[in-house]
C-alpha cells in the first residue's frame, strides 16, 4: 500500500514477551469471533486468520497475504483514509483504528471496523502491526436506519456529547434551530445559543446531565429564534439526546385563549359591578343613602379610592360618600372628602367636570396635579398621604344635568385607568345619576303625597282627661295616595266620637273618595248624636244617594260619660265596626284585649240596607284604646290572625310608655321599611278623672263652646 513499504535489511525476531503476547491476542480474538491479522513490516508478509478471510471474501487458495490484496478490497472512496491511518500507526508505533467499506467478488459491500497496534524491534522503530477486524455492516444498516428516521421525523433532533458540542442534527433541528449542520456540529451549544445558558434550558439540560434523569419543560427562547419549545432531554453515555417541538402556535393560541378568558372575566366583573350598583342603587330611595355607597362598589374595581360628589339644584357640591381599597387610609380619605371642597379653586378638575360634564382625566404625576389646584394646607397634606398617581373625575349625568361627580383615584403601583375600565365607571356613572335623580323625584313626590294626605286629615280634639293621639304613615311609594283616614270630634252632647277607616285603592280617586266619605260620616254623626250603628246606616245610604262609588271598611266609636259614670271614674265605649278590623283595648293593670263586633257587618258600598248594630262596655280610666288600619298588622305570607296577635303582644310590651311614645313604637316595630301600605293609627288613653289632667292630655286646643257631659243614659 502507498505510504508504507515492507523495511530492508535483516529480520528482527520477536523477543519472547512479544511472542507470548501476540499469541495470547490470536486466542482472544478468536474465541471472540473476530477475524485477526498480523502484518510483518519488515518482510511485508502479512498474515489473515480464517474468519478474516472470510469477511474479505478468500480462501487460503486466494490471498496471496500481501497488503496489496487488502488494498484491492477496500472501496476506493476509503482507502485513502485507511492507508493514511496505517502509515501513522507505523510510522508512530502507536495505534490503528478505522471503519471502512469492503468490496467484495460480485460487487457486495460491507462496512469493516479494524483496530491494531505496531509493535516496536529493540531500537524503538515499528516491525510489525497486530491487530484485529469485524463485520459493522449490521450495526451500520442500523445506524443507516435510525439516521433515515431521525430525518425524515417530524420533530426535531440533535446529541450533544460530554462537551456541550452538537455530534448529530437532524433536518428538522436543523430548520427549527435557523442553523446549517456545518454550523452546528462540532460547536458549542452555550457558544452558538448563548441566551440558553442562564435560561431553562441551560438549567434543566445541566440537570438531566447531572442526575442522570430524563427531563421535560416548555420554554421560550428569544429573538432571532422567537420561539416556544417543547423539549424532552435524556443522558447516556455520550452525552444528551434532545427531542424538541416548536409549539409557538399553541402556546400564542393558549395565551389568546387565556386573553380572551381574562377579558371575558373582566367583562362578568363589570357587568357583575353593574348589577351590583343597580340592585344597591334601586333598594333604596334615599337620596344621599342611594349615592354614598356608591365609593364602595367602585374600590377596588376601579380605582383604589373615590369620593361621591353630591350637586344640589342650585350647583351646590357636597361630598357625601369615600372609600379606601386599604382599610388604615379610609379616616385619610374621609378627612379629605370633608376638607377637599373649600380648599378647591375654579381650576380644579372637579369643577371642570361639573362644569364641561364630560370626564376629566390625568394619567401621570396626579399628586403634582391635584396640588396645583387645592390651595388649604391640610388638603394639600391629605394629598401628598394618599399620593394619587393618576385620576378621573366623571359626571353623574340626569334628564340634561350633572347631579353628582364621582372622583377616582389610582395610586402609584397601578396604571392609569384603561379605556375599558373608564367606559365601566362611566356606565356605572349613568346609572347612579339616573337613581340619584329618581331619588329626589321620589322625595320631592313623597313629600307631595304626604302633605296632600295629611292635609285631608285634622287634628285630633282634647276632651277633658282624655289624650288621643294620631298617627298617619304612607307608604314608601312615591306618590302613591292611600284611603286611609282618622278623625277625632266632640258632639253637641258631650260625647267624644272616633273614627278610623280605609277606602279601597291606593290613588288620587281613592284619596277624593276617603275625603268625601270622611265629610259625609262627620257631618252626620255630628249633626245626629246618633249611636255608631245609626251613624254607619245612614252613611251608607247617603254614600248610595250621593252617588260616591266606593266601598271602605270603617269603625265609629263613642266615648260616653253620665253623671254616675264620673263618680265611678269610668266611661262607656260604644262602636260599631262595617268590616273593619277590632280595636285593642289595653286594661289599667296591663291586660290587652280584642274588640270584635259578633256577628261581623258588611263593608260601606255593598248593601245600604243592611242591618248594623252597636257593641257596648264601661271602660275603668287608666285604659287605653287603640283604633289602627290594615296596614298595621297584614304582611305578606303571614295570616291576619298572627298580625293581630303580634300586635297585642307589643301593646303588652309597652305598656308601661306614655301614650304618644307608645303609638311611635308600636309604628317602629311593626312597620317594616319599605312597607307597601299606608297606615293610620288612633290612640286614646282615659286618664283618672280624681287627679289633676296631665300635662300631656292638654287642653292645647280648646273649642269656642265646649260641651258639656251627658246627664243621663
Amino acid at each position: 500500500m502507498s505510504g508504507v513499504t515492507p523495511r530492508g535489511g535483516d529480520a528482527t525476531h520477536l523477543t519472547v514477551e512479544q511472542e507470548v503476547e501476540r499469541l495470547r491476542w490470536q486466542l482472544a480474538i478468536s474465541a471472540g469471533g473476530v477475524g485477526g491479522f498480523d502484518w510483518d513490516l519488515v518482510t511485508g508478509h502479512l498474515t489473515w486468520d480464517d474468519r478474516l478471510l472470510e469477511l474479505f471474501g478468500h480462501d487460503r487458495s486466494t490471498f496471496r497475504e500481501s497488503i496489496e490484496a487488502f488494498n484491492e478490497r477496500v472501496h476506493p472512496d476509503d482507502l485513502p483514509r485507511v492507508t493514511r491511518a496505517l502509515a501513522r500507526c507505523a510510522e508512530t508505533c502507536g495505534e490503528f483504528d478505522a471503519e471502512y467499506r469492503v468490496v467484495l467478488p460480485g460487487g457486495v459491500t460491507r462496512w469493516v471496523r479494524a483496530r491494531g497496534r505496531a509493535l516496536p524491534d529493540g531500537a524503538g522503530r515499528a516491525v510489525r502491526v497486530l491487530g484485529a477486524a469485524y463485520d459493522t455492516t449490521d450495526t451500520r444498516d442500523a445506524d443507516a436506519r435510525t439516521s433515515r428516521v431521525l430525518e425524515t421525523m417530524p420533530s426535531a433532533f440533535c446529541s450533544l456529547d460530554r462537551d456541550w458540542r452538537f455530534s448529530y442534527v437532524n433536518a428538522e433541528a436543523e430548520r427549527l434551530l435557523g442553523r446549517s449542520r456545518a454550523e452546528l456540529l462540532g460547536g458549542d451549544v452555550w457558544e452558538l445559543f448563548p441566551d440558553a445558558r442562564g435560561s431553562v434550558f441551560g438549567v434543566e439540560y445541566r440537570r438531566a446531565a447531572e442526575s442522570g434523569e430524563p427531563v421535560a419543560f416548555e420554554a421560550y427562547y428569544p429573538p432571532p429564534l422567537d420561539r416556544w419549545y417543547e423539549v424532552r432531554a435524556w443522558p447516556g453515555p455520550d452525552g444528551l439526546s434532545v427531542y424538541f417541538l416548536d409549539i409557538t402556535v399553541r402556546r400564542r393560541a393558549q395565551e389568546e385563549a387565556e386573553e380572551a378568558r381574562r377579558r371575558a372575566e373582566e367583562a362578568a366583573d363589570r357587568l357583575g359591578l353593574l348589577v351590583r350598583v343597580g340592585e344597591d342603587l334601586s333598594a333604596t330611595l334615599d337620596t344621599e343613602e342611594a349615592v354614598g355607597r356608591l365609593a364602595q362598589h367602585l374600590v377596588p374595581g376601579l380605582a383604589d379610592w373615590c369620593i361621591v360628589t353630591l350637586v344640589d339644584e342650585q350647583g351646590t357640591l357636597r361630598d357625601i360618600g369615600s372609600w379606601h381599597s386599604d382599610e388604615e387610609l379610609r379616616p385619610a380619605v374621609a378627612a379629605y372628602r370633608d376638607a377637599r371642597l373649600p380648599a378647591l379653586d375654579e381650576r380644579s378638575f372637579l369643577h371642570r367636570a361639573l362644569r364641561t360634564g364630560r370626564p376629566v382625566t390625568v394619567e401621570r404625576d396626579g399628586t403634582a396635579a391635584l396640588l396645583d389646584v387645592v390651595a388649604e394646607e391640610q388638603a394639600r397634606d391629605l394629598v401628598r398621604l394618599l399620593a394619587p398617581e393618576s385620576f378621573a373625575m366623571l359626571p353623574l349625568p340626569a334628564r340634561g344635568r350633572t347631579v353628582g361627580l364621582v372622583s377616582l383615584f389610582r395610586g402609584p403601583g397601578r396604571a392609569p385607568m384603561p379605556p375599558q375600565d373608564l367606559l365601566t365607571a362611566l356606565q356605572v356613572a349613568d346609572r347612579a345619576g339616573v337613581a340619584l335623580d329618581n331619588a329626589r323625584l321620589y322625595t320631592h313626590q313623597h313629600r307631595m303625597a304626604e302633605g296632600l294626605q295629611r292635609s285631608l286629615l285634622t287634628a285630633p280634639v282634647e276632651p277633658d282627661h282624655v289624650q288621643i293621639a294620631v298617627r298617619y304613615q304612607p307608604a314608601a311609594a312615591a306618590a302613591q295616595i292611600g284611603g286611609d283616614w282618622y278623625d277625632a270630634f266632640l258632639t253637641p252632647d258631650g260625647a267624644t266620637v272616633l273614627v278610623i277607616g280605609d277606602v279601597m285603592g291606593h290613588d288620587i280617586e281613592a284619596a277624593a273618595a276617603m275625603s268625601q266619605v270622611r265629610s259625609l260620616l262627620r257631618g252626620i254623626a255630628y249633626s245626629s248624636g246618633t249611636g255608631p250603628a245609626t251613624v254607619l246606616t245612614s252613611l251608607d245610604a247617603t254614600m248610595q244617594g250621593l252617588a260616591v262609588d266606593t266601598t271602605a271598611t270603617a269603625l265609629v266609636a263613642r266615648l260616653e260619660q253620665v253623671v254616675d259614670d264620673r263618680e265611678r271614674d269610668v266611661a262607656r265605649l260604644r262602636w260599631s265596626s262595617a268590616g273593619h278590623l277590632p280595636p285593642v283595648l289595653l286594661a289599667p293593670d296591663g291586660t290587652v284585649s280584642s274588640l270584635a263586633v259578633h256577628p261581623p257587618q258588611l263593608l260601606l258600598g255593598v248593601d245600604p240596607t243592611a242591618r248594623r248594630s252597636d257593641a257596648a262596655i264601661t271602660v275603668d280610666r287608666g285604659s287605653t284604646l287603640l283604633l289602627y288600619t290594615d296596614g298595621l298588622v297584614e304582611r305578606r305570607g303571614a295570616s291576619l290572625e298572627d298580625g293581630l296577635a303580634r300586635l297585642q303582644d307589643v301593646v303588652a310590651e309597652l305598656a308601661h310608655l306614655e301614650l304618644e311614645a307608645l303609638c311611635d313604637e308600636i309604628l317602629a316595630r311593626l312597620v317594616p321599611a319599605g312597607h307597601d301600605d299606608d297606615v293610620a293609627l288612633v290612640g286614646v288613653r282615659l286618664h283618672p278623672l280624681g287627679r289633676p289632667r296631665p300635662a300631656e292630655a292638654g287642653p292645647h286646643r280648646v273649642p269656642p263652646h265646649p260641651p258639656t257631659p251627658l246627664t243621663r243614659d
